[in-house]
């Protein structure tokens, strides 16, 4: 069904220059009060804008009268779920994140709320600049990155002994959505052998795929494992104590998906015993880390604060995302990234 107009409110923090370009379709009323939102420079993981009660009447009444949320209010599925239930001409809600569907998962909505609104991601917005941090996990694993820097600190030189080549690396890629598949093709063009792990078959540059229930057995066989799975409670822990235990000896792992992915005190075990080499981690199971956690101390982990998918480009693409899904929505046709209500990605 086609639509003439829509009123589109900016929920979340956001550049004058991307409301502008979000504008250009004169078939949106887009709303945007910046005054009730947080520094669009700033971080949205340190938490929502601080405001009064009377900003916060203001921003809520905002987002009543939307038929359309540019992101989810304040990151939050309380907010989100508050916003449902008091707006019943709300429509459609675009989520920042690649892995947005967890905040829908997180406002519990009921099933006519789910039927209702229409949810979508940000997927493949930070495919480019997350598969790059799995080829530079990979890259890390194979040169023996901690060595390297073991010695450094030592202030010893030598001895000299060899690295790694990717021509002779296999590397296991699990899960073979848009970064998956991405981080699979960039890992071939170097000359790495690259083994899918997925739930059924998908075009992937990638010599086979395993089903799941050969991850085990897969990761026997791999130097690298690259995760690039999305949270839900099917991939919850799918690194697990018992693929763990069957990983080749100082095998490389790197997550860039969800660190609920992980069965995390069994890594840090496999860290500290040598059966996994190196761990490269963009995301862990709570974030912030927290200052016990032994991750921030093992010398064989490279830690980056879920910071691995930002890149200069990525409000821009976001926004030019939703206004070609703005443009789909008016016209009556399929929008990309919907969110899958069953299992939330």
């Amino acid at each position: 069904m086609t639509v003439d107009r829509l009123r589109v409110v900016i929920a979340t923090p956001l550049e004058a220059s991307l409301v502008e370009l979000i504008a250009r379709d004169e078939r949106l009323e887009v709303v945007w009060e910046p005054e009730l939102l947080a520094d669009p420079l700033i971080d949205w993981m340190v938490g929502p804008l601080q405001r009064t009660p009377e900003q916060q009447a203001r921003y809520e009444a905002l987002l009543d009268s939307a038929e359309v949320l540019f992101g989810v209010p304040d990151q939050s599925g309380a907010a989100l779920a508050r916003t449902v239930a008091a707006n019943p001409r709300l429509r459609w809600v675009h989520t920042i994140p690649a892995g947005g569907g967890q905040q829908v998962r997180a406002a519990r909505l009921s099933d006519a709320e789910l039927a209702r609104v229409l949810f979508t991601t940000s997927a493949g917005v930070h495919a480019a600049p997350l598969a790059e941090f799995a080829v530079f996990g990979v890259l890390a694993g194979a040169k023996r990155l901690p060595w390297l820097q073991g010695m450094q600190r030592a202030g010893q030189w030598g001895p000299r002994e060899p690295l790694g080549l990717l021509s002779e690396t296999t590397v296991l890629v699990v899960g073979l959505g848009a970064i998956g598949r991405l981080t699979a093709s960039k890992l071939t063009a170097l000359g790495c052998r690259v083994v899918g792990v997925h739930r059924r078959e998908v075009e992937a540059e990638v010599e086979r795929i395993v089903p799941v229930e050969e991850f085990a057995a897969a990761a026997s066989t791999a130097d690298a494992i690259v995760l690039a799975l999305p949270g839900t409670d099917e991939t919850r822990g799918m690194l697990s104590a018992e693929v763990l235990a069957a990983v080749k000896p100082g095998a490389t792992v790197v997550n860039v998906g969800r660190g609920t992915t992980v069965d995390e005190p069994a890594l840090i075990a496999a860290l500290q015993d040598g059966r996994v080499g190196l761990a490269v981690l963009d995301v862990t199971a709570v974030e912030p880390l927290p200052a016990d956690n032994p991750l921030w101390t093992l010398p064989n982990v490279v830690l980056a604060p879920h910071t691995a998918a930002i890149s200069p480009h990525e409000p821009r693409l976001i926004a030019e995302l939703f206004a070609e899904n703005a443009r789909r929505f008016l016209a009556g046709a399929p929008l990309l990234n919907v969110v899958n209500t069953r299992e939330f990605y």
